[in-house]
Parts: C-alpha cells; structure tokens; sequence
C-alpha cells in the first residue's frame, strides 16, 4: 500500500461527471507484422497478461480517505480483470478518419470506475478507409486516469506494453504479484490523523528548501535576469469557461525534419518553440473566424517533468509548469515565433530560479480536505465562467521513442494524445513525437468547439505557413545558426493517423 502525493491527489479531488480526470492516446497499429499477419483480440488479451508485471500501475486501484482528510492510497487489487479493462469495438462502414476521432471521443469522454484499477484500452476494428493506413489495421483507445501517470511515466507505461521486436517472447521472469486486502474504516482514519498530525513538519521542511529559490528569484528580478508583466496573464476566450461532459479530438502530424527547420529561423529557437509558435498561430486562426480573439495574447501551461533517472517508471506526477505566450496578437508567423522563443527564455528563466521541483514539493504537502474542498467549490459554484485561470490552454510536450515498436506483434504507426479538462480549460494539446513524425493533437469540450475539423485544418495552415516562412526567410550568421541542416524538402502536414502503412494485405483484428 502506498500513499498518493499532492498533485496526484488534485485530479482525484478535480474528477467530476462532467471533468474525469484521465490521460490517453488513441494508438494506430498495422498487424501485418504479427504472425500470419493478422491479430485477434485474444492475442492482444494473452499479450498484455504476459507483460502485467513490468508495470506498476496496471493492477492498483485507489482507495479513498473517508471524508477526504487525506490522500487516498494505492493498493494491489485482489479482484483484478484484465478482461474488464481491455475492451473491443467496431466501426461501422466505412470507417474513415472522422469516424474513429468520434469514437475516441466518445470513449474518453467517459468516467473511469475509480472503484477499479484506473485504466481502460479500446481496441477499434474497422478503420478501413483512412487514408495512409493499411486496411485491416485497428486503433486502440487508452485512458489512465492522471493520478497513476504523468506523460512521462505514460511513455514508461507504454513501453512496458510494447516491444522492439515483434517476435520478442514473454519476460522470462516469473510474475510474482499479489493482491491485498484493502485497509478499514478505522486504519484510514488513523492513518490521516497521523499524518495530518505531522503536515506542518513536512510543510515548514518544504518551506526551508524553497526559500533559497524564492531569494534567488526575488535577486533574478532585480537584477532583470527575467522580468513578470502582464502577457503572462491570459485574457479570457469561449474555451475558459464551465465545460460540458461531451468531447472531440482531433490532430495533425508534422515531419520532425521541418520543425527542426523552422526553428533555424529564430537563432536559440527550440524545437518546443516551434510547436507553440503554430499552435498560437491556429489560436489566431479559430478565434479569428468566430470574431473571438483578444487583443492581448493567449497563453499556455507548459508542464516540465522533474523526474530523475531513478523514478523512472515510478507512478504518479513529477511535473512542475511554466506559463508560455504564444503570441497570438501577432500576424506574422516568424515575429510570433521570435517572440515565443524571448518569452519562453524568460519564463525558464523564472523557473530555474524558483526551482522547478520545489513547485512539485509544494503540492505533496497541500492540507487534503482544504484540496478537495476547493475542488468540488470551484466546479459546483461554476466559478470558471467567473474566475478565469491564468492561462488559455495546455501544451504538453512527450518525447516518444525515434524507432518502431510494436505490441502484439503488430507495429505502432501513429500516436496521438488525449488530454483531460476541468472547467475553465476546455482545451487541451499534446505534442508528441514518434519516428521521424510529431503529432500536435487537441482534446475540446464539444460545446466551446463544435468544430474540430476547421481547427484541425487551422494546425495545419499554421504549420504550412511558419514552414513556408522559415524557407523564404535570410540564413542567420554562422556563429547564430543552429547546428541541425535542413532537410532537403519539406513534407505535407496530415492527419495524425494518415501516415504512411506497411504493404498492403488481408490483416484483420478478429
């Protein structure tokens, strides 16, 4: 049994109907390299069984404080199915790229069972008339509830399901996992009053360790190492408001070779900057079109991961955040990204000197009762269409593995990230890389975007044109330049999963 943190107890306390608080993907796999070229669900049941014990969040569920006067614990389920948690589906005829994206949504827009352990993958048969993608390949699903994962321990879960090979055998070690008896009534109530007993020991430790980041903040200020001014407070847009329980995803994928081109354009620029630079840029463009954009620019919650060497693998949020312009207020695409890479010196600047893992500290000792409290307040009062958060969206950056891999036998062809929302969020991005492609996805409440295709497409214009402007804009100077060569010619933006599929044959998930 182990207890939950700070920030993992948040998105229990934050999960609502209307608000579940999972993370996800939707998966596209081609079975033509699996044995006989096909993969049957049982395969897939037998597969993710063989592989149960390298995962540490597979087989745990939550077990929640009475009365919430503590974080809730993890605990082995004894009554574990895996059957439970892997479903199957089909799409009907014909199965195309919208069809499966409103099926992913309708799928992640469900609440988890939080009385089970938090996950659920889809396998989705049917997606035979996608374009780039073999018919006979299928998609899956996956939804992990954020308390159990970050995006970085999502990959590590990732890799525990997947393989380098597809012919590698089952782990050779023998799984020896067992399930526990949950704790009472009487243990949870003792154990929060304990614990409640020694937080002011632990938060005035916590204090100590950050004050040396908060003087070398307050220092970074005077001296203008970094400066805070009010583009880093959003204005408000149809998307911060009271969300609905309904969803869309949506995304396009990007050749890395291009970001990597575009941010040569900016001297010091990032690839990150890159991402953010185009999606502000689609901002503009959506915002524009419905007559909704703000004169001052809109701004994104960057999550950075503070995890060691050592938690790899460990469950649970190692993340601290940074607030990003994105420079929507500006038409050009080259001074929006030169602007986002200045503005994003200054925040990791400000970061650095707080101390990203002193933010994360802070959150473990947050009082657990005042937490939820605040959370169930903040959603029952519909305060989001009041109190506006101080950023507009969330780009979140995974790094996924450069080579293929493969579960089941089945080789992974494209990956797309599902985001949760809360009120006052009711837009989310996830930019992960796979191979020589990125993928910039989005998860939106239906009803602040009812439109997903036409944002889909402003992604794509935006990257279309930033990459135009790249290649049309002056080498910098040597000594500036950035050590990447450009590629030699650039591709065209897709949808996530239109990528290219392995030849053509009868696979077939049954």
């Amino acid at each position: 049994m182990r207890q939950l943190q700070g920030m993992d107890a948040s998105f229990v306390a934050l999960e609502t109907r209307t608000s579940p608080m999972h993370i996800g993907s939707l998966l596209i796999y081609n079975p033509a390299t699996a044995p006989g070229g096909f993969v049957r669900y049982k395969d897939i049941l037998r597969f993710f069984e063989s592989r149960m014990q390298l995962s540490k969040t597979m087989r745990q569920k939550l077990v929640r404080v009475p009365f919430d006067l503590d974080y809730p614990y993890w605990v082995e389920d004894k009554e574990f199915d895996l059957e439970y948690h892997v479903r199957h589906v089909a799409l009907p005829k014909p199965g195309d790229w919208r069809q499966l994206c409103i099926q992913a949504a309708r799928i992640f827009a469900r609440p988890l069972d939080l009385s089970r352990p938090p996950w659920e993958f889809t396998v989705v048969e049917g997606i035979d008339n996608v374009p780039g993608v073999e018919p006979g390949s299928y998609a899956m699903v996956t939804k992990v509830h954020h308390a159990a994962i970050d995006g970085m321990s999502g990959i590590d879960l990732m890799e525990a399901l997947h393989t380098l090979d597809p012919n590698t055998p089952p782990p050779n070690e023998p799984d020896t996992w067992k399930g526990e008896d949950p704790p009472n009534f009487a243990e949870l109530l003792a154990k929060s009053w304990i614990n409640n007993l020694a937080n002011p020991v632990r938060q005035l430790d916590v204090a100590a360790k950050a004050m040396p980041g908060v003087a070398k903040a307050i220092k970074g200020l005077i001296s203008k190492d970094f400066a805070l001014h009010g583009e880093m407070l959003a204005p408000r847009t149809r998307f911060n408001a009271v969300i609905s329980a309904n969803r869309v995803v949506e995304g396009r994928s990007i050749p890395l070779a291009d970001i990597k081109a575009i941010r040569e354009a900016v001297p010091g620029a990032k690839v990150n900057d890159a991402f953010l630079t185009v999606i502000g840029g689609a901002l503009r463009k959506y915002l524009q079109a419905h007559e909704d954009l703000p004169d001052k620019t809109l701004t994104a919650m960057a999550p950075i991961s503070v995890r060691s060497s050592g938690e790899k693998g460990d469950m649970g949020n190692q993340v601290a955040a940074m607030i990003a312009p994105l420079g929507t207020h500006l038409a050009d695409p080259l001074e929006r990204l030169a602007y986002v890479h200045s503005q994003t010196i200054n925040c990791k600047a400000m970061t650095d000197a707080i101390g990203a893992r002193n933010m994360t500290e802070i959150s473990k000792v947050s009082p657990a009762l005042f937490m939820a409290l605040g959370a169930q307040l903040y959603t029952r009062l519909g305060l989001a269409d009041r109190v506006g958060l101080p950023f507009s969206t969330v780009v979140t950056n995974v790094p996924g593995p450069p080579v293929p891999i493969y579960s089941s036998g089945a080789r992974l062809e494209s990956m797309m990230g599902l985001l949760c929302l809360t009120d006052g969020l009711g837009l989310g991005h996830v930019v992960q890389s796979y191979c020589k492609e990125a993928t910039i996805a989005f998860t939106a409440c239906r009803k602040l975007m009812p439109d997903p295709d036409f944002y889909a497409q402003c992604i794509e214009d935006s990257f279309t044109e930033l990459r135009d402007a790249a290649k049309a804009a002056p080498a910098p100077a040597p000594a500036e330049a950035n050590k990447e060569p450009k590629p030699a010619k650039a591709e065209k933006t897709k949808p996530a999963a239109k990528k290219g599929a392995a030849k053509s044959g009868k696979n077939k998930t049954k």
